[in-house]
This record gives structure tokens, C-alpha cells and sequence, in this order.
């Protein structure tokens, strides 16, 4: 890799993935791949035609030297995926097509869990074109939510902040907290509805829910609503961006993550939000024809096509 800038840095855990074509509650045979949303999104930003770092560490171990490899497969800039103590993070997921079920994680102690400010330091994310951040990666740890919070400080790009509330690993409380201090730094921040913004905004309502991270300081906002499509607010806007209905879907895992990764893309390369939004929106689309976080990924070519038909 030469030393050239990223478009985009992402900052978070890779995970290890056993997912099954079953519920969790009967399943049997699992998939060996590799996601998180952290590196879905970031596939998904490379195959959108960005060039993507991911900064984050992985365990010194069998599962690591896979991760840095599976990622460098997909085109991620992996200069800034460390190596570490601590195991390689991993999560096990039965298929869901609704995307209504939780997580089984397993990942308390990982290497990515000892993510923190000195980390972004030592990376380009005062220089990258945008970054995209995650209530995830801040809910792995003290250390780790501190990392997110000084990135969005530091960021000299446009910061892309995706609260993706997640139940089992922190609490609304907490995660608000995150979003309070990032929102006003944030160029684009993607609540969904109703996950993220009952927990995190007390509403199940796309608007008011937009207005709330308005008034917390974001630029503007994208409230994704599934298959009713995205909410886009900003200071001088107020529009609804129908959803592109998916021609096949296999499993929901990971489509709010290619949704992300692919509109950070787009933003860092010079597309207007709505744009950008659009984009992310195709994206999703397609990656929901495939199994797993990673089971699915548009190129750029295919999210063109799909847009040109909307």
C-alpha cells in the first residue's frame, strides 16, 4: 500500500462470524466469515469506489492474521489494523431476513476493546476526507468510547455518526451520552427508527426524531425507516428519500452497515448528502440478498444501476 491518504477511515472491531441458516434457538451448521460492523461498512465504502482505512486491533492470534487478510481482500488500507493482546472478537448470529434479532457476542476482553485516543493519534484521521464512527465501537469500552468521542474531534474530513444502539452491550443512558457529545461535530448523523431513536431519543417518530439530533448540533440527519425509506433533515431541509425495494432478501444482517460505508464513500468523494444518502440507501439494497454482514456487497457499478432506476 503506498502512503497515500484514505478517503474514508472507520474506526472499530472486526468480528469473526458464525452465522446459520436457522434461528439460534435450532440451528446447527454455521458459516465461518468475517464482519462487525465496523469492517461491513468498510467493504462496503472500498466496493463503493473509496480508498478505506480501518483503524482498529485484532488478537494476536489465528483469527487475527484472517481478519487483516479478509480485509485486505475487499481493498481496506489495513496499515492501521494493529495487532494486539487480547482475543479477536467474534459474534454468532441465526439468519433473519426482519432484522429483529439480537446478537450473541463474543467479545468482552477483545483486542479491539483497548481502542483509545492514543490510537487515533497514531492514525490518519485528521487528514482523511470523512470518518465514520460508531455507537459500537464506543460501547466496547471506557477507552473505546473516549477513542470515538476525540475522533470526531480531531476529524478534519466530514465526520458520518451512526449511533447503532445495540442492547446487550450498553445502555440508552450511555449511548445517548456518546451521541450528545459527537452530534455537533457531525456532518451526517444515521439513527434508526424505532431502535436507536426510542432508546436513544425517546421517540418512534423519523421526525422528531431528526429534529432531536438537529437540536443536539448535527449538520443533518438520516433517519432510516427499513423499507419506508430515509428521513433527511438538515438546516435548510426536509425531505423523504424512498427506500429501493431489494429483489431478494436473505438476511438483514449488516444492511445499515453497507448503508453507511457506502454513503460515507460517496461523501468523502464529493456527492452532495442527498447524493450520498441515495447511494447509501441502493447499497443496502443489494446487500441484503446475501447471508452474513459481508455475504452481500454492491459495487459501485451495481448502486449506479440501481439509482438510474429509481
Amino acid at each position: 500500500m503506498t502512503g497515500d491518504v484514505p478517503d474514508v477511515v472507520i474506526i472499530g472491531e472486526p468480528l469473526v462470524e458464525f452465522s446459520a441458516a436457522d434461528p439460534l434457538t435450532h440451528a446447527e451448521t454455521f458459516r465461518l466469515s468475517f464482519s462487525g460492523d465496523a469492517l461491513n461498512a468498510a467493504v462496503a465504502a472500498s466496493a463503493a469506489g473509496a480508498h478505506v482505512a480501518l483503524v482498529t486491533r485484532t488478537g494476536e492470534d489465528e483469527f487475527g492474521d484472517r481478519l487483516v487478510e479478509f480485509a485486505a481482500r475487499h481493498g481496506i488500507d489495513t496499515r492501521w489494523m494493529w495487532r494486539g493482546p487480547g482475543h479477536s472478537g467474534a459474534y454468532v448470529v441465526g439468519a433473519d431476513p426482519l432484522g429483529t434479532r439480537a446478537f450473541a457476542y463474543l467479545r468482552s476482553g477483545s483486542a479491539a476493546s483497548r481502542l483509545g485516543p492514543s490510537d487515533v493519534d497514531r492514525a490518519p484521521v485528521a487528514e482523511a476526507r470523512a470518518v465514520l464512527l460508531s455507537g459500537i465501537t464506543a460501547a466496547l469500552s471506557d477507552s473505546c468510547a473516549a477513542a470515538v468521542v476525540h475522533a470526531a474531534e480531531k476529524a478534519g474530513g466530514k465526520v458520518v455518526y451512526d449511533p447503532n444502539f445495540r442492547s446487550r452491550l450498553t445502555t440508552p443512558a450511555d449511548a445517548r451520552e456518546i451521541l450528545v457529545k459527537v452530534a455537533p461535530r457531525a456532518a451526517l448523523v444515521l439513527p434508526s427508527c424505532p431502535t436507536d431513536t426510542s432508546a436513544l431519543l425517546d421517540t418512534t417518530d423519523p421526525e422528531e426524531a431528526a429534529e432531536a439530533c438537529l437540536d443536539l448540533g448535527a449538520a443533518a440527519v438520516a433517519v432510516t425507516c427499513g423499507a419506508d425509506g430515509v428521513h433527511l433533515a438538515s438546516r435548510g431541509e426536509r425531505r423523504h428519500l424512498p427506500a429501493f425495494p431489494a429483489t431478494e432478501i436473505v438476511d438483514a444482517t449488516g444492511a445499515g452497515d453497507a448503508f453507511g460505508g457506502a454513503l460515507t464513500a460517496r461523501l468523502a468523494r464529493g456527492a452532495s448528502i442527498v447524493d450520498a444518502v441515495r447511494g447509501g440507501a441502493a447499497a443496502a439494497s443489494i446487500c441484503l440478498g446475501g447471508q452474513g454482514g459481508t455475504g452481500r456487497i454492491a459495487t459501485a457499478a451495481e448502486i449506479e444501476r440501481l439509482l438510474a432506476q429509481g
